[in-house]
């Protein structure tokens, strides 16, 4: 199903119609698309789904994507030329295009947000100032200095001279009041040019000149050459070259110096002697295995059914809920769909909620796919992002394997998507625009090409069980783990029992102490759970109670001991610590929590033979650098992780014995509607990481409320007593599912305002929407970067008519709050289906 055109007849159209219009998307947040008038000269070459350079505004130049083109003349504005098109060919399909629509129409954001999300950084071109030379000054410079002299003359022969080559030309970086000087004189003027910063990726190549493929010139440069054989080091670098062709076929540069020890003056002579040649050519950033099919395994007898029942659910419907406990093989189940699809020439997406989880399920992949499978993740350089996007496009890659930005890829045609961990909140993006949801985009992308949907949990959001138990999605449970091993038991453990001498908060009770040295002197491994990085999330003083907090957001600081520094993990200001207390001159600190950092070094102490290694943000910063750390762990180089939610997510480790929440109450104290499907949900992928190989595996969690509902349906592993429960409770209250919701978040840098433009807002709607509004009221964190915050929120019925009218009246409210003077720098983010 390649790329087709997108609301219109035809995607080029012939010179011989007269005036030929242009709908383009251009990365900006504009509410609507903006028209431009194609020239006679651009009708042909132009198409629906290629890049186009435009003009917008004075002298601003911008590279956009045709969405349509049309003879339709816009009514109120006389229309501007595109100036060029950039590419021969369409950089994006139709069904992308349509993809960009919806998301920009669902969210509430614009179509140029969605695409500047969308296509890697080196398709949006780049402004870069060019000096192009005033043929009608002439060539008289004797009114010029000497530093415009040289300038002049250069632009005399050149023409047109960047800004570099001026700073190169004068041997200084201050070249603006010369430049300005020029244009002022009006010896030349600024043109505003766009660049593609694209570039591929080349390596250098020895060959061996052909006249020694002779056996017998070879032989006699080698043995009879007085010259070669005076240079030893040449001669070494020449027969490491002959050997490296044998084994290796074709000889890069580096690989050759590597390998032969010799030096880039040594390859120099050779060359030199015109014995090898060096040439450059293009070549992939990224290496691919050989392409092949290879599945070696065979499922249970569980998940063979679970296959044939997904297979059948699909037939009658376009999604179906893959509902399995941790470990019960989903994975392989997976692969069998996959093989399906690639042996029918078919692409399929594989997404994942976390880079985190990429690195290893592709070793598993890779195994069974080899060369035709690609990942693509925000870790990945952009150019590497180009070259998965071409790979993708032309169809060479049959299954991607990532995040959420996978679904912007340019898929040819598309067979399946399958979204593991379906329930996982990092497929909702945050910030900044579009806050779309991966996985109901997929789903939405997929009903494009008539593709089919897998989603897969064993802990399914509510909003995707209740589709299923309802009949809008096929629904297969697999209650069974891999091997009939036995889900781990769980032990709560009540720290209101446990004394401590400066009554800090627990972090490592006893029972938990005993059970971690027990599976260390088992040789086998443990992993503990803190969903907070840092040293101290947060320090009090003891005398007044004052507390540091950042001086643009209001909270806490979180102390960092590698780093010595208190660090706001909203704005990410930095500050010295804080020894004396700013409120009372008190020196005596205490310490209300603990974070990953300290967890780490407080094991360190306790089991000083046992290796340490923490997972989380501030340790995972490199591209490969969480599957440096989960190989690691993979290969029992690692006897205890400790680590935030990256350590929950789908991760598979066969000598996990023991599991660790140290704090389950920090998991259930959040004011939100979903606290308690989000706390069972994280609690229940953790001691899934337990046991998964062994019968042996145990989960302790840590609580002052050991009687909480949730930590029960934790303790029986019971995801449907916590469903029964939740969507009572959510029907009640007519949340989701029963309810599509809306947050709008105001922000201003004076409380005042956003208070007023925030009420302003909420009056404007409740005649039409009162009903459904709740606030406007303060957030419990009521400042960031400076910026006071008001929440207001929209619980709409699930009408569709009713929720696009209403998005129709935000958008227009919005519009009108703007145009009063007191509110015009008042920023209104909408956020729909938030998590």
């Amino acid at each position: 199903m390649q790329g087709k055109n997108y609301n219109s007849e035809n995607s080029s159209i012939s010179p011989g119609i007269a005036v030929l219009f242009a709908e383009i998307i251009i990365p900006l947040a504009l509410p609507k698309n903006y028209t431009w008038s194609v020239p006679a000269s651009l009708q042909e070459t132009a198409r629906v789904g290629c890049r186009v350079e435009v003009n917008l505004g004075k002298n601003k130049r911008y590279a956009g994507i045709i969405k349509r083109l049309h003879t339709d003349k816009p009514d109120f504005f006389e229309t501007k030329d595109i100036l060029n098109v950039l590419d021969v060919e369409p950089v994006v399909y139709e069904e992308q295009l349509r993809l960009w629509e919806w998301i920009a129409g669902y969210y509430m954001c614009s179509e140029g947000e969605v695409m500047a999300a969308a296509l890697p950084a080196h398709f949006k071109l780049s402004s870069e100032t060019i000096l192009v030379y005033n043929e009608e000054y002439g060539d008289d410079f004797s009114a010029l200095d000497h530093d415009e002299y040289l300038v002049g003359e250069a632009l005399l022969i050149k023409k047109e001279l960047k800004l570099t080559e001026v700073q190169q030309l004068l041997d200084s970086s201050h070249v603006y009041p010369v430049i300005n000087s020029l244009i002022n004189k009006k010896v030349c003027f600024v043109w505003e040019a766009l660049k593609q910063t694209y570039t591929a990726k080349k390596e250098t190549y020895v060959l061996l000149n052909p006249q020694y493929d002779n056996e017998e010139e070879l032989e006699k440069l080698l043995n009879e050459d007085k010259k070669l054989q005076r240079a030893e080091k040449q001669m070494e670098l020449l027969l490491s070259y002959l050997h490296l062709t044998k084994t290796e076929g074709e000889v890069t540069k580096p690989n050759l110096l590597k390998k032969s020890g010799a030096t880039d003056a040594q390859l120099k002579g050779l060359v030199d002697k015109k014995i090898l040649w060096t040439e450059k050519r293009v070549v992939d950033r990224l290496q691919y295995l050989p392409k092949d099919v290879k599945i070696d395994f065979e499922l249970s007898a569980d998940q063979q059914q679970a296959l044939v029942q997904v297979q059948e659910q699909l037939k009658a419907k376009s999604v179906c809920l893959l509902h399995g406990v941790t470990s019960s093989g989903k994975t392989q189940i997976y692969i069998k769909l996959i093989e399906e699809l690639v042996r029918k020439g078919k692409q399929v997406l594989y997404m994942l909620p976390e880079i985190a989880l990429t690195s290893q399920v592709i070793r598993r992949l890779q195994k069974h796919f080899g060369g035709y499978i690609g990942i693509y993740h925000s870790k990945f350089s952009q150019n590497e992002r180009v070259e998965i996007w071409h790979k993708v496009k032309t169809g060479e890659l049959k299954v991607i394997l990532g995040a959420r930005s996978s679904v912007f890829l340019p898929y040819q045609d598309l067979g399946l998507v399958i979204c593991d961990e379906e329930h996982d909140t990092s497929f909702k993006q945050q910030e900044p625009a579009p806050r779309y949801n991966g996985r109901d985009a997929a789903i939405y992308f997929a009903s494009l090409f008539k593709a089919k949907v897998v989603l897969g949990s064993a802990t399914p959001s509510i909003e995707s069980y209740y589709n299923a138990v309802n009949g809008k999605y096929g629904l297969v449970e697999l209650a069974q783990r891999y091997g009939d091993f036995q889900l781990p038991p769980i032990e709560i453990i009540d720290t209101k029992k446990v004394e401590q001498k400066d009554r800090s908060k627990v972090m490592l009770s006893p029972q938990l102490q005993q059970a971690i040295k027990e599976v260390l002197e088992r040789n086998r491994q443990v992993i503990l759970f803190q969903n907070r990085r840092g040293y101290d999330p947060y320090q009090v003083c003891s005398v007044c109670g004052w507390i540091p907090q950042c001086k643009y957001c209001d909270v806490s600081l979180t102390y960092h001991k590698i780093t010595n520094k208190l660090l706001c993990h909203y704005c990410g200001t930095t500050y010295p610590p804080v020894h004396i207390c700013m409120a009372c001159g008190s020196h005596q600190f205490v310490q209300r929590n603990f974070g990953t950092e300290k967890i780490e070094e407080q094991l360190q102490e306790t089991f000083p033979e046992a290796k340490v290694a923490r997972m989380d943000i501030d340790t995972v910063k490199g591209k490969n650098a969480h599957d440096v750390l989960i190989q690691q762990f993979e290969q029992k180089r690692i006897d205890i992780l400790v680590g935030t939610q990256m350590v929950v997510k789908g991760l598979d480790f066969d000598n996990v014995d023991l599991v660790g929440i140290l704090d389950a109450d920090g998991l259930l104290h959040f004011a939100d509607f979903r606290v308690n499907e989000r706390a069972f949900q994280l609690m229940e992928q953790v001691s899934g990481r337990a046991g998964r190989k062994q019968a042996t595996g145990k989960v302790v969690v840590q609580t002052t409320q050991p009687s909480h509902p949730v930590l029960q349906y934790v303790k029986q592993h019971d995801y449907k007593k916590m469903f029964a429960d939740e969507i009572d409770k959510r029907k009640h209250f007519a949340y989701p599912p029963f309810s599509r919701t809306i947050q709008l978040t105001f922000k201003h840098k004076f409380r005042e305002v956003v208070e007023r433009a925030a009420q302003q807002f909420a009056d404007s709607l409740k005649n039409k929407y009162g009903d459904y509004i709740i606030g406007p009221a303060e957030p419990i964190i009521s400042r960031i970067r400076n910026q006071y915050l008001m929440e207001l929120l929209i619980k709409l019925p699930r009408d569709t008519k009713t929720i696009l009218q209403c998005k129709a009246d935000i958008l227009d409210q919005v519009a009108i709050l703007h145009q009063e003077k007191r509110f015009a720098a008042v920023t209104i983010v909408p956020d729909v289906d938030g998590v």
